[in-house]
């Protein structure tokens, strides 16, 4: 049977369920709003109260903690109840701190873990039961699941255990029609990105984050929301166990940095 030609529709979301977790603030709050526009059902949570102020009416939003399995377990039986399933799960709760890696105790570095791929790993055994064949799973890690990262060693160490993970749940979620891929977002300013560089700038760790990404400008949280709306769309068919970085060409620089703040912004004309 030849698949359904793609067009405009292809990115449509209208009746899709959409569960989306650290949902109130940066990519989450983009990610939220793009897939509301788009007509899909959005529930999100976030431990933060701003969440009240994500989405429009209408949408399922709740603050909880992503680490609290029992709260978790009660969000997504409210989602099965209200919307009979989900279609696509966003994973993108996370967060960490700077500092040297010998100076990370027990609790922090268990934090670290437990933000960063337990909850995650917790949320997908939850939510895979109650999704039905052309759902999709896309995880958000970060630029630093492929790159060293002094003074994010065990925040950096999860994200590439979420990038791993996400290939593995790709090839065993695949005879179930379940798509698994993952978006590496850095050079997208947000009010945590700001936060982590502020820290590692007054930690003893001896480097600097990095400066302009290639393409010369920065990029926005919606550009990343972009992104995990292709692979949770009918464009992305047949794509699955990928990575999408959304960094400006940061991985793809591999550590070389622009001198110059000189280029022209996302508006400008190209080349004649």
């Amino acid at each position: 049977m030849e698949p359904t030609p793609l067009g405009p529709a292809a990115l449509d979301m209208t009746g899709r369920t959409v569960l989306v977790s650290g949902a109130a603030r940066g990519i989450g709050a983009a990610t939220v709003d793009l897939f509301a526009r788009m007509g899909a059902q959005v529930a999100a949570f976030d431990r933060l109260d701003e969440l009240d102020a994500v989405g429009i009416d209408g949408q399922l939003r709740r603050v909880l903690d992503a680490r609290d399995d029992e709260a978790v377990e009660g969000f997504v039986d409210e989602v099965v109840d209200r919307f009979g399933g989900v279609d696509v799960l966003v994973n993108n709760a996370g967060g960490g701190f700077a500092a040297p890696f010998l100076d990370v105790s027990d609790k922090g570095e268990a934090m670290l873990v437990a933000e960063n791929f337990t909850q995650l790993a917790h949320l997908v055994r939850r939510v895979v039961p109650v999704m039905p064949a052309g759902g999709s799973v896309v995880n958000v890690t970060s630029v630093e699941a492929h790159q060293a990262a002094p003074g994010f060693a065990v925040y950096a160490a999860m994200k590439a255990a979420v990038d791993n993970l996400t290939r593995s749940l790709a090839l065993e979620l695949a005879p179930l029609g379940i798509r698994v891929n993952a978006v590496a977002p850095d050079a997208l300013p947000t009010s945590g990105e700001d936060g982590a560089r502020h820290q590692l700038l007054a930690s003893p760790v001896p480097y600097d984050p990095a400066h302009l990404p290639p393409l010369g400008y920065f990029g926005t949280p919606e550009d990343a929301a972009g992104a995990v709306l292709y692979l949770a769309s009918a464009l992305a068919r047949f794509v699955t166990g990928n990575t999408v970085h959304v960094d400006g060409g940061t991985f793809a620089a591999g550590g070389w940095h622009r001198r110059r703040p000189d280029a022209p912004g996302p508006d400008a004309p190209g080349p004649a």
